[in-house]
């Protein structure tokens, strides 16, 4: 039987005004006749189908024996299957053994195995769909102080999500093999990459070496004092990783992204129009100052309009709402994955984000926020960088380099977080300290201070989760606002 009106099996005196469900017998029992006689159709269908997108339980059990048969190299037939289904109450209903072999007699052939497969699919994705249309009404139709209806949004839209992305919502645990089987598959793919990264390359070679590239489902928080060179640092990442995104075949067969990646940038503090002047000062090496007061030579309006060319199509995708709650900045994440694909997320910065509902401090905003970005990690799937401030405590020190506790709400920043790093450039500072021009010692001091730290940016890592702290050493072209590699001698290291 088969169409969206159904009978369930043992209901069939039931009002006419049952919820239809939709599926098709006939499809479930032609599929597992070709996979009884055919094994190597299950190879056609494994990454379409799984056991519970079948509707009768038996077709769905049936389904999983053959399944972890044909994964051991074991035969699955209706000789086979009947050992492990004996003393199945299922089974004895539809007539016991000889319904396997009915099974394996009314197959069909391979070819058509995969249709089949995708028929049973989207009726298991119709059938969840209508499950999650009627817990929405009945949520819904229920006041409950403390439920608003916002939060039933975000949990409806959450839910959507997961189903659009999985076909149907996995709940609950998953076994240990699956959770293994994944981390092997990560790790291969990280010794198959250049570099034997396992996340995405930042473009910056020495702080890829100490983090493994930016790696999906962390939460990274980047962190530091105004004109340190937070924004210039995520733009800069950011602008290495979009204009890298290449797409293919990945090593599990299906079709993506195979390099670089598609770039999401929360600008809550600058307008996406000077965010994209920043990322082209870079790309033109034409000074930030000159492209803000239109002060360009010939040669460098040339440069920067051809950048501008180059990289209209680059993957970067900016929003630059301000005050944008940390709901909202999900349910849009959410979305550009779904329409355009999205690789990698950054919000600049933190603070500057909302609290889905009122609280009655900063610091329980800060962790929902905090908690709220971890969570988009994990759904997505994807790394999200948040650029973050530190307190003013930073200057009253006299080594000013920054440390977790500088963090401002550092409790809950430090603890949902996966790798804290913080942005310091020595230059900025010692600046600052210049002496007297009559001072003669001094300032040969002080010029020779500042001729070893010019044009240098360090990058500590005060928190990584799976991975050794320390600090990376930069270059930092003020001018262009550009962080890059720092030009030295490795020979010694190989030495």
């Amino acid at each position: 039987m088969s169409g969206l009106r159904a009978i369930i099996p043992g209901q069939e005196g039931q009002d006419d005004d049952q919820q239809a469900v939709p599926f098709s017998l006939e499809a479930e029992q032609q599929l597992l006749g070709a996979l009884l006689t055919n094994n190597d159709v299950f190879d056609r269908v494994s990454q379409v189908i799984k056991a519970e997108h079948f509707y009768h339980p038996v077709h769905s059990r049936i389904f999983e024996i053959c399944s972890e048969r044909i994964r051991k190299n074991a035969l699955a037939s209706p000789v086979t299957i009947k050992a492990f289904m004996e003393s199945d109450e299922g089974l004895k209903e539809l007539g016991g053994a000889p319904y396997l072999a009915r099974l394996a007699g009314a197959a069909i052939s391979a070819y058509a195995a995969r249709d089949y497969a995708q028929m049973i699919r989207e009726f298991a994705l119709r059938r969840e769909l209508i499950g999650l249309g009627q817990d929405i009404s009945a949520r819904a139709a229920t006041v409950e102080v403390g439920d608003d209806a916002e939060e039933q949004i975000k949990a409806a839209e959450q839910t959507l999500y997961k189903l659009g992305e999985q076909g149907v919502a996995e709940r609950g645990f998953q076994s240990f093999l699956k959770a293994v089987t994944g981390a092997v598959q990560a790790a291969n793919a990280a010794y198959q990459r250049d570099g034997k990264l396992s996340g995405i390359s930042t473009g910056l070679v020495d702080l890829d070496g100490k983090m493994g590239g930016l790696n999906n489902s962390d939460l990274i928080i980047l962190a530091g004092r105004p004109s340190m060179g937070k924004t210039s640092l995520a733009t800069n990442i950011a602008f290495n990783i979009a204009k890298a995104h290449k797409t293919g075949e990945k090593p599990d067969g299906t079709h993506g992204t195979i390099e670089g990646g598609v770039v999401g940038f929360f600008s809550l503090e600058m307008s996406a129009e000077q965010l994209a002047a920043r990322i082209l000062s870079e790309a033109a090496e034409v000074p930030s100052e000159r492209i803000r007061s239109g002060n360009m030579d010939e040669g460098e309006f040339r440069r920067f309009v051809e950048a501008a060319h180059a990289l209209q199509n680059c993957p970067l995708y900016i929003d630059d709402t301000p005050a944008l709650p940390i709901n909202q900045l999900a349910a849009r994440a959410r979305k550009l994955k779904r329409t355009h694909g999205l690789d990698v997320l950054i919000v600049d910065y933190l603070q500057l984000l909302k609290a889905a509902s009122a609280k009655d401090s900063r610091v329980n905003e800060v962790s929902e926020i905090t908690q709220g970005l971890k969570a988009v990690a994990k759904e997505l799937n994807i790394p999200v960088i948040a650029l973050s401030q530190l307190s003013r405590q930073v200057e009253n020190r006299e080594d000013k380099r920054p440390q977790l506790s500088d963090l401002r709400e550092s409790g809950s920043i430090e603890q949902d977080a996966d790798i804290v790093m913080f942005v310091f450039r020595e230059e900025y500072y010692k600046e600052r300290e210049k002496p007297s021009d009559a001072d003669l010692d001094a300032m040969a001091k002080w010029q020779q201070i500042m001729e070893q730290v010019h044009g240098k940016a360090e990058v500590i890592l005060g928190k990584q989760r799976h991975g050794p702290i320390g600090t990376v050493e930069l270059s930092f072209e003020g001018q262009f606002t550009r962080f890059g590699n720092l030009a030295r001698d490795r020979q010694s290291q190989w030495d």
